[in-house]
């Protein structure tokens, strides 16, 4: 018994020195701002898997906004008429890569908001790959940039998902906390945005208020005059900031 017990303390020790040794990384992206122009941001949505919020949805399509989606190939399986009308506005939506099984993209092993990481270089490449290959055989495009779950990278990961030839999409602002916020909080921290940032949101939580929020804070942009980008349009070559994230304590995404 004190072997089995020792063992686990090994274990549980190697495991959280492999945290500490290796932080994790949070990329920052932002856009050139050209004081002369109009404000502008972009937003970017997460479609993780699940349901497709048509409050956000159609809020897009109704004001005619440019917007990055980021699908996971679960969240395409689930979501066909969403792909419909994703692919019937095609020059609004610039459709993006998160993954297969929306894993944290970390090649060791490790927790974080819950989710357990990809925790190998093969599984890291295998989630990019299982993505990729799901939007094209969905929309017919070869996706450019990547986004894991989280948003959370280790080191050795980013250098991987650079060699596969992606660009690696941060953000510089939480616009919903991962559908975590309240209405009258994303709505809120959208409205807050300012020139040059770029927004992350969730399109895939109609039931959460935090959708709500999203359509409240897009219409309050549009109407102070900002515009909205797509990453393809705004980016040749990211050279994206990148934070040393040490949340390695596990809690809800």
């Amino acid at each position: 018994m004190r072997s089995i017990f020792a063992i686990a303390a090994a274990t549980i020790a190697m495991t959280f020195s492999t945290c500490i040794a290796q932080p994790l990384l949070e990329p920052e992206l932002r856009l050139n701002i050209f004081p002369n122009n109009p404000p502008r941001v972009a937003l970017t949505f997460d479609a993780c898997s699940g349901k497709t919020d048509e409050r956000i949805l159609q809020t897009l399509i109704d004001n005619k906004i440019s917007a990055t989606i980021f699908v996971t190939a679960r969240w395409i399986k689930r979501n066909p008429q969403a792909i419909v009308e994703l692919k019937a506005n095609a020059d609004l939506f610039e459709i993006e890569n998160h993954g297969a099984k929306h894993v944290p993209v970390i090649d060791f092993p490790i927790k974080v908001f819950g989710l357990e990481a990809a925790g190998s270089p093969e599984a890291v490449r295998a989630e990019i790959e299982g993505g990729a290959k799901a939007i094209e055989a969905a929309f017919g495009i070869k996706p450019k940039w990547f986004r894991g779950a989280t948003g959370l990278y280790s080191a050795s990961a980013e250098k991987t998902i650079a060699e596969m030839d992606y660009k690696l999409a941060g953000y510089s602002v939480h616009g919903d906390g991962g559908a975590s916020f309240s209405t009258r909080r994303t709505a809120s921290t959208f409205g807050a945005a300012k020139n040059g940032d770029v927004i992350i949101a969730h399109i895939n939580q109609p039931s959460k208020p935090a959708g709500a929020g999203v359509v409240e804070g897009i219409l309050k942009l549009k109407a102070n005059g900002f515009v909205f980008v797509k990453l393809q349009d705004a980016f040749e070559r990211p050279t994206p900031q990148i934070n040393i994230c040490n949340r390695c304590a596990d809690s809800a995404h």
